[in-house]
This record gives C-alpha cells, structure tokens and sequence, in this order.
C-alpha cells in the first residue's frame, strides 16, 4: 500500500519536507511550524485546537464509534549549524535559552515526523468510509529540551480532547529507509540533563593556600563520576554518565570562587536510573567536604525525561500489522536506543499503551555497504549530527505508510 499512488495525498510531500527543513524552529518557537501543520488539518476536515503547551496543535477527526487512536510528531528543531551540502539546506538562525543567536537545523528528523504525520492524516480523512473511530493528529513542540509533552498535558490537552486507546509514533535514524523498527519494552533510554555547581574560595593564582580550589573539586567529581557505571551499575545493565561541560574562572592567574558542570544520565529502568541519581548527589557533596568547601553544591535538573516504554501487547499488534504491510524483512528490533523521547508521556497521561517505532532514513545500499566494511560508525550520519539528512526517497513514503498502517490496525473497520 502506497498513499501517495492512490491520490489520497492532497499535499506535495517532498516540497513539503524541503520548506520544513528549509525553515527550522528552536523548542517553543515553532510558530511556523504550528501554522503549516494546523492549515493542512482543517483543510483535511479536522478540528484544530492551536498553542496547547505554547505551540502543540492537535487536530481530532471524529468518523463514528470506535476506538480513538492518537498519532503524534515532535515539531523542533536544534540549536546546529547544517553541513549537509543540500540545496535545501538550512541557514536559518534562531535566539537560544541564554539570549544568543544560535544557527538551527532539523538535525534530529522532526521535519520528516512534521511531513509523515500531515501525509498520514490527509490519506486517513480522505479514506474514512474505510475506518471508524477517532483520530487524533499531535504536533507537539520541544521535544528537544523534554518539556514539550509535559506542556502539553499541563494544558489541558485530555480535557480538550478526547483521551486515546493507543498513542503512535515514530522517529528517523540512521537505518536502512525502508525498514522501520519496533521492540516491546524499554525502547528509548530514560534522560536527565543535571546542572552542577561547587562553590570554593576565590583568589590569587601565586597563593593557592588562600583560596579553595573549585576547580580541583570539579576535577575529583568528573574522575569519580567514571566509576558509577563501571562500579555501580550491574554488568547486564545498561547506563551512561557523560560530563558534557565543565566551566571555571576568566583568566590563568585567578583562582575561581565557582566551578560548574553539565552532565547526562541514561538508563533503561527506573532502579538503575535511582541508584545513579543517587551516586551522582553522593559523589558531588563528598568531594566538596573533602576539599573543605565551605558551601555545598547546588545540583538542578534541566532536563528529566523517564525511560520510554512499548507496551508488549500492543508492540505485537502493531507490528503483526507492519509485517503483513511491508514484509517480515522490512520489520526488525533496533535493540535499545540510548537516545530518549519524551512521547510516552502522552501515553502515561492518558493511561494508554505506546507502541513507537524507529523510522529508517539511510540509503538502503550505503548502510548496508557501511555495515559489510564495518565503517557504519564513521560514515554513517547520525541524529544531532550537522551532516544528517535522511533520504527522502522511500523514507517519506515509508514514514506516512507505516502511520497509516498503525493508525487503520487500531481504529474500527
């Protein structure tokens, strides 16, 4: 089944894709974005609720009694310089959380997710004498920073609408197009983005026993934060602590009062995910009493996105239905996928089972001649890179395909 052979999609698709790329917008700020998509809904017969969480747009298509099946795509783009070479290629600018312009690109995809969802939404309204049921189509923003979900919820979204029987998803990645990919369980890692400052005793670089060195105490805490997964965290477990910045002091000869540190945490089970929280707070506040800091740390969390689960029955379903759409070759288990989504907060809110499934952009050929040379790693662009750009040919195709396929397995018939 294509749905673009059956002109069931009112939209040019691939011009579609190249204006979203063209034309990316930072979390929160997808007012473009917003707009593209709440037009194509009411021009497909939805009804548009606009700025829930800010700048969600939720369209909900009501064609009788049945099931309500909520299909959902993230909408913001990165704070990345594109390096892509494509003619559609991004130079757009956008204004970061600290007031800086910052160049934006869609380096994760959501552009595709934006283009699947608008096509899939046209082909269901346009064939709706063929299913029964609700459908809910979600543009939901800020995915990026883990919050666009929650604004959402927050919002009132359930009390807007009605609430689904099963929340769909999906997202690109570095996987044969073509393919796309689902496993049962903890599929996506859980994500805490922490903020970490020590503070010490500020002075002359020439008389270091003045002074309480925050510096050194940071330097302690990143070398004892590598023993957490290696001495903490059971070998069959999976989980990663990354220090991703570290900042102190203007100038060589002055010793700091204040050193602060970025990290990021993933797990794949909320026991895991408690134990290295814990470790973490531990370590901080003991290597400040062992430097003699005089104030203890402050430890904030940016970020906290819990660990995104497939419910096994419904992963099943939907991927019974994939199979028996695209073949048994073009359905596989991606394994689990250390990046995070904050998608099953949709499905938790409503009490409903996520199924969510990984979208391949690769050139079939290229992943598979990268694999055989054992070069993937190297060669092959991955999200947040400033050289990824999925294919579009047959990634859109498959993308709209598989939220159709989804979507009609769980609505009436």
């Amino acid at each position: 089944m294509t749905a673009a052979a059956d002109n069931t999609l009112p939209t040019n698709i691939r011009a579609l894709y190249q204006d979203l790329h063209r034309n990316p917008e930072l979390s929160f700020a997808e007012t473009r974005t917003a707009g593209i998509a709440a037009d194509h809904l009411r021009a497909a017969g939805f009804d548009v609720l606009s700025g829930v969480g800010r700048t969600g747009v939720v369209g909900v298509l009501r064609n009788g009694h049945g099931p309500t099946v909520l299909l959902r795509a993230d909408m913001d783009a990165l704070p990345v310089k594109e390096e892509t070479g494509l003619d559609y290629a991004s130079t757009a600018t956008g204004i970061g959380p600290d007031g800086a312009e910052v160049p934006v690109m869609h380096a994760c995809g959501h552009d595709v997710h934006v283009t699947c969802l608008i096509g899939a939404a046209e082909h269901l309204a346009a064939t709706r004498s063929q299913w029964n049921g609700t459908l809910i189509a979600l543009f939901q923003p800020a995915e990026e920073v883990g919050a666009g979900a929650r604004a959402m919820i927050a919002d009132g979204l359930y009390d807007r609408v009605p609430r689904p029987d099963v929340v769909l998803g999906q997202h690109v990645g570095p996987a044969p197009a073509g393919c796309v990919g689902v496993r049962p369980g903890a599929a996506f890692a859980s994500e805490d983005s922490i903020d970490i400052t020590v503070f010490g005793r500020g002075g002359h670089g020439s008389r270091p026993e003045t002074t309480i060195d925050p510096v050194v105490i940071a330097a302690a805490i990143v070398l004892r934060l590598q023993s957490v997964v290696a001495r903490e965290i059971a070998p069959q477990e999976t989980a990663v602590v990354t220090v991703g910045q570290i900042h102190a002091g203007n100038k060589n000869n002055i010793i700091a009062a204040t050193a602060t540190l970025g990290l990021s945490v993933r797990a794949y089970s909320q026991t895991v995910r408690t134990r290295i929280l814990s470790a973490i707070d531990r370590i901080v506040r003991a290597e400040a009493v062992a430097s003699g800091a005089e104030r203890e740390p402050l430890i904030e969390f940016a970020e906290s996105i819990p660990v995104t689960v497939n419910e096994p029955a419904a992963t099943e379903r939907t991927n019974s239905a994939f199979r028996a759409a695209f073949g048994s070759d073009a359905v596989y288990d991606p394994g689990q996928v250390s990046g995070s989504e904050d998608v099953g907060e949709l499905a938790t809110a409503a009490g409903a089972p996520l199924v969510y499934w990984i979208l391949g952009g690769t050139d079939a050929r290229e992943f598979a001649a990268a694999v055989a040379a054992g070069t993937a790693e190297q060669e092959i662009a991955s999200n947040h890179s400033p050289h990824f750009a999925p294919v579009i040919d047959p990634t859109l195709d498959r993308g709209i395909e598989a939220l159709i396929v989804a979507a009609r397995e769980w609505l009436g018939s």
